[in-house]
């Protein structure tokens, strides 16, 4: 009998997919093992190395600022913070929250409040979040990272805390370096302040291993503009941690953080405490008599005219920066910045307003050198002209076109100063006088000064142009032209334009300190100074380094960059330019008020100088002269000369109040001025915004100024000291 043969379950050509599918199972599996372990080897090692690799950033210590004479204006000081460690705590959750109850009931700060949600939106120890939220968003990020819960705490506060470190395992004392200003608000505007390191600048410090949310950078002040050298380096240690981030050991031997630089200022804080308080002090007196508060905001700033060391700078109102030491309070930035009078901005270098009177050197200058007027010509100055109003030389002169100009004196005289020659056209500061000038009259001066020249030797003076000073936000200032109204006002340029343009009035605009240049290089010769406020950088060890300052791009190199770049340490005095031997003044051919540029160039004859200097003397020695009959430098026991200003002005707060019309118009006072004459070493300007005349508000400032100056050194000079403000 004859069995039959048993089926087959699976047939052959299933057996043979089933072994493809392992074989391309395997292949995947081998394929994918050779990407990893060859192809892509060195990135996964990398990954693996980063995983159990922690660079970490030790933070440099800020350089200190101070003043030319050693003072402390800028300087780090230790603060106190509590933190914890999350991973340090107890175990048990009892033994935790005890510790809790006990440092909140040393510090203040909730054992719990919010949410931990609350805390990631928040800095450290802003107040909010409880202890337990801070403790456990610190668990959740890095177990082994310290958390602040309480900053800036009292010495006594965190001895405690330390006798308590074996009652309280996690919890400690962190030391981290503050920034104190001694003299706060006396010098805020100059020296500046801290903030965070900026969103759109992180990666650029991340890349030079700074550390956001530690380290701080300048945002105003002295403190921005050299913040490269101040800054430091950071130092830096590489090391093994484990899964927890627990640091196991280093890796590579670690970098110590190399300290910023210090930086001396030319500032004399003495110089500098009594400008404040004769310009505050005049500004409170003026206010009270008035009984409103009328003078809102002033300037004074002091200055060597022969070197261009800057000794006083005054910016007033201003405010504490010792409140942005560990953070910008957000309700003081916002009174800050909400304030009309604009504390936060340094009004010295970087608000511009109408100079008035004082900007008549640069008018006189020009006139003289170009021989509108000689020194024995007799211009009648009477109270009031009139003046045909012609916006291109071929219109007509009509009675619709007919415009009055008055003198400053006009109210008190109004047949004006009569017959007045050049010196007395600068001592008496007669508006008519110098309209006559600046735009010609008739056949008594037939053809002007006019624009175009006017603005070249106003450039000359320092005019139109930052100073270079090593500060951040300086302003330009601006002398017009019939180009700038053209293209800026829709109109063209006008013979009245420049008439008052030539008594610094109309768009003329200009910075305290541009008016201080202006005064100083007169004083000085003709020679333009390079202001500055920087005297020295030196290292820890006080060895003096060489620093360069570039004002095309407000930074500082060790090395000069570009033509305009000037060495700022060790301080060397900087002559921009002669205007009596450096061709700066372009050389224009002008008729019927229309100039020509020749492409020629000129210098300024030093006599001229020598005759400006005279007129500003006579201001203060001729019985109607601006400087004394306010009797400010009156009987002075050092010879003084110099110039005053009251500037017509319309601004917002003007307009509010109706009063930019005619024989309405308020006015801002300034006053500069230089002594000795003979060999000058101090030059002065104060302006008060809205004082009213120059003479009577800020003359009386600089003579407080320049007594300070004077008592001062001879203080030094009685002591051996050389050095003095």
């Amino acid at each position: 009998m004859t069995t039959a043969a048993s089926p087959s379950r699976f047939q052959n050509w299933r057996y043979g997919t089933i072994y493809v599918v392992i074989g391309l199972v395997f292949a995947i599996f081998l394929i994918r093992l050779f990407n990893l372990q060859i192809l892509q080897g060195a990135d996964w090692t990398a990954q693996a190395e980063k995983n159990h690799t922690r660079q970490i950033s030790a933070a440099p210590a800020r350089g200190i600022i101070y003043d030319r004479n050693g003072y402390v204006l800028a300087r780090n000081i230790a603060a106190y913070n509590i933190v914890v460690t999350p991973a340090y705590l107890p175990d048990e959750g009892s033994d935790i929250q005890r510790i809790y109850r006990e440092l909140s009931a040393l510090t203040g700060v909730p054992t719990s409040q919010g949410t931990v949600e609350d805390a990631k939106l928040l800095e450290a120890c802003t107040p909010g979040p409880g202890i337990a939220q801070w403790v456990a968003l610190g668990a959740s990020n890095a177990p082994y990272d310290p958390v602040k819960v309480d900053c800036n705490v009292g010495e006594t506060t965190a001895m405690v805390v330390r006798e308590r470190a074996v009652d309280w395992p996690g919890v400690s004392v962190e030391i981290e370096p503050l920034r104190d200003y001694p003299t706060g608000s006396l010098t805020a505007n100059i020296v500046g302040f801290l903030g965070p390191i900026p969103a759109n600048k992180e990666q650029v410090y991340r890349d030079n291993d700074f550390r956001p949310g530690r380290d701080k950078v300048g945002y105003s002040g002295v403190e921005a503009s050299l913040d490269d050298i101040l800054i430091g380096t950071p130092g830096k240690r590489v090391v093994e941690v484990d899964v927890a981030g627990q640091e196991l050991g280093n890796l590579q031997p670690p970098v110590a953080p190399v300290a910023g630089k210090n930086v001396i200022l030319t500032i004399d804080s003495r110089l500098q405490d009594a400008a404040q308080a004769a310009l505050v002090g005049e500004i409170d007196s003026w206010n009270t008599y008035y009984g409103k508060i009328r003078i809102s905001s002033g300037v004074v700033i002091a200055m060597n005219p022969k070197t261009g060391e800057i000794l006083a700078m005054v910016s007033y109102p201003t405010y504490e920066n010792n409140r942005m030491a560990r953070f910008i309070p957000t309700y003081y930035y916002e009174q800050l910045s909400q304030d009309p009078r604009h504390p936060l901005l340094n009004t010295a270098i970087s608000a511009t307003f109408p100079p008035g009177s004082v900007f008549k050197l640069s008018a006189a200058t020009g006139a003289l050198n170009e021989g509108v007027i000689t020194l024995d010509k007799i211009i009648s100055a009477p109270g009031e002209i009139f003046l045909c109003e012609k916006y291109s030389p071929n219109e007509p002169c009509t009675d619709q076109n007919q415009r009055p100009f008055v003198d400053w004196i006009f109210d008190q005289d109004p047949g004006g100063f009569g017959q007045i020659d050049f010196l007395h056209c600068i001592a008496w500061s007669s508006n008519v006088c110098f309209y006559k000038l600046g735009g010609g009259y008739k056949d008594e001066i037939p053809e002007g000064l006019d624009i175009e020249r006017l603005k070249q030797y106003a450039r000359a003076l320092g005019y139109d142009q930052p100073s270079g000073v090593e500060l951040l936000g300086e302003a330009s200032g601006l002398i017009p032209d019939p180009a700038w109204k053209r293209i800026n006002k829709g109109e063209n340029w006008s013979t009245g334009d420049t008439y008052i343009a030539t008594v610094g009035q109309g768009y003329v605009a200009a910075t305290p300190i541009q008016v201080l240049m202006s005064a100083a290089t007169i004083a000085n010769n003709g020679k333009l100074m390079q202001p500055t406020i920087i005297r020295s950088v030196q290292d820890g060890e006080g060895n003096v380094q060489e620093w360069w300052w570039n004002p095309a791009d407000l930074t500082v190199t060790a090395t000069p960059t570009g033509a305009g770049s000037y060495q700022i340490s060790p301080f060397v005095p900087n002559v921009r330019w002669d205007i009596t031997t450096d061709p700066i003044i372009k050389d224009y051919q002008c008729k019927d008020t229309y100039c020509t540029d020749t492409g020629l160039m000129k210098t300024v004859q030093s006599w001229v100088v020598s005759k400006i200097q005279e007129g500003m003397r006579l201001a203060v020695m001729d019985a109607r002269g601006t400087l004394h009959r306010d009797t400010s430098f009156l009987n002075y026991p050092i010879a003084v000369a110099g110039k005053t200003g009251t500037a017509e002005y319309c601004d917002d707060v003007a307009l509010a109040q109706d009063r930019c019309k005619f024989g309405l118009w308020p006015t801002h006072a300034w006053t500069v001025a230089y002594a000795p004459f003979d060999d000058p070493e101090i030059v002065i300007v104060a302006f008060a915004y809205n004082a009213g005349e120059g003479a009577s508000v800020a003359a009386p400032i600089v003579k407080l100024v320049m007594d300070a100056y004077f008592e001062i050194k001879a203080i030094d000079i009685a002591q051996g000291l050389t050095g003095g403000p």
